[in-house]
């Protein structure tokens, strides 16, 4: 009889488990960032409009890396603003 233990040391399901894994991670991480950039700001400057909420969760890794530590140096709502439309200007 085929068990679930035989199943998991085929070669197929190794690799699809590693490929599913590695999505995971690829997608999980940034979406984990986002959430917590947006407790930050919103803990900073009261509730953001779903349109500036989209252009965050949108950004890729790189740029919530930056988001991050510029969190840091904002003081009002517009240099959030700010910084997103220079961030969108240097994703073109």
């Amino acid at each position: 009889m085929f068990t679930m233990g035989d199943l998991k040391q085929t070669r197929v399901y190794q690799d699809a488990y590693r490929e599913a894994l590695a999505k995971g991670r690829n997608e999980g991480i940034p979406q984990g960032e986002a959430r917590a950039i947006l407790r930050l700001l919103s803990r900073k400057f009261g509730s953001l409009s779903p349109e500036l909420t989209q252009q965050i969760t949108a950004l890729p890794a790189e740029s919530l890396d930056n988001l991050t530590d510029a969190i840091l140096d904002m003081q009002e709502l517009d240099d959030l603003i700010g910084w997103l439309s220079r961030a969108q200007l240097s994703l073109v």
